[in-house]
């Protein structure tokens, strides 16, 4: 990727500028408004954000603002300055907004929320092993074709469903792609909702009933945590077949998901005037595996992203005070 000059020379000020604040501590917090987070809806983005701002402002003294949004609209909004942070980027399957500001030298990588996230298709374990199994040799992708009455769609029977992820969302439109690639777009309907909790409900209520149920999702997440799912096999990723499945509408192959690091998203500008911010953002990171137990504890408990972001600052001091100076850790740790 190309390496813009203004870029460059904004993030070296930054480090210089967060260098001095980490030797001789935080000030006050160093801009005159809110820190405006972008709201991604899911829950691991939500949870991730929600740590952030709890650190942003009880340990750096800000208010905070958190801008609701789909992820493209909230990148574009990242790279005119409407939003500061994104604490997630998909690295491996990048929205387009993302890469062409990162070109344009608006936006940069800050820390790696968590390195090893993972993409595919699922369904209940109850579906292909069990007592009466609806799909017993259900294994990879292409065994779909013939099961899509397993997955009939009460509104379209004569086809199996397909809960995608929501419209707008980039896997949205690969696996769109991807159901033309294995000759399952005529077999089943695919369902685009309107938000992360629209495919959760639809998941959830199918599992509750025990009913078979045919879905993209992701890990880390609470869901893939809180019940026994079957990842269904692909192709073993190939860059190659994944470039051009990227590329072209109606691929003649498809590859399964790659492993993606996912990292945290900063408005050049924001870097520049708030540099120990910026050097917070930059030493964060998680792992898949925390945040997944995160989120199916903060869903058993019945609370709130903010709520857990707490209690994850309780619980794990020995990790989140490497991220700040030692008077930032014990201001958060005072609030706490």
């Amino acid at each position: 990727m190309r390496r813009s000059p203004f870029r460059h020379a904004v993030l070296c000020a930054a480090a210089l500028a967060a260098a001095s604040l980490w030797a001789g501590g935080a000030a006050a917090c160093e801009l005159k408004r809110p820190v405006k987070f972008a709201g991604l809806d899911y829950d691991s983005a939500a949870f991730h954000t929600a740590v952030a701002q709890e650190i942003v402002r009880t340990g750096f003294g800000c208010e905070v603002d958190r801008v609701p949004g789909a992820t493209a609209a909230l990148v574009n909004g990242l790279a005119r300055g409407d939003v500061d942070v994104i604490m997630e980027i998909w690295l491996a399957n990048p929205v387009d907004a993302w890469v062409k500001a990162s070109e344009a030298g608006r936006v940069t990588a800050l820390g790696t929320t968590f390195p090893d996230a993972s993409e595919g298709w699922f369904v209940p374990r109850y579906v292909v092993q069990g007592d009466k199994p609806a799909a017993p040799g259900l294994k990879f992708v292409t065994d779909l074709k013939a099961t899509a009455q397993v997955f009939a769609d009460p509104e379209e029977p004569t086809k199996g469903r397909f809960y995608n992820c929501p419209a707008g969302w980039v896997c949205e439109g690969i696996n769109t792609k991807k159901l033309k690639a294995y000759g399952l777009d005529g077999l089943y309907t695919n369902v685009r909702g309107g938000s992360g909790e629209a495919l959760v409900a639809a998941i959830e209520s199918a599992i509750k009933r025990q009913r078979p149920v045919l879905f993209y999702y992701w890990g880390p997440s609470w869901l893939v945590g809180a019940y026994d799912l079957v990842k269904l096999q692909e192709p073993a990723f190939d860059e190659a077949v994944w470039a051009e499945l990227k590329r072209q509408d109606s691929p003649a192959r498809a590859t399964a998901y790659p492993d993606s690091r996912v990292v945290i998203g900063a408005n050049v500008d924001t870097v520049r005037d708030a540099p120990a911010i910026a050097a917070f953002l930059k030493a964060y990171t998680t792992s898949s595996e925390l945040t997944s137990r995160m989120l199916a504890a903060a869903r058993a408990a019945g609370i709130t992203p903010e709520a857990q972001a707490k209690v994850f600052l309780k619980d794990n001091p020995d990790l989140w005070k490497r991220w700040v100076p030692a008077d930032v850790a014990a201001k958060v740790a005072a609030a706490l």
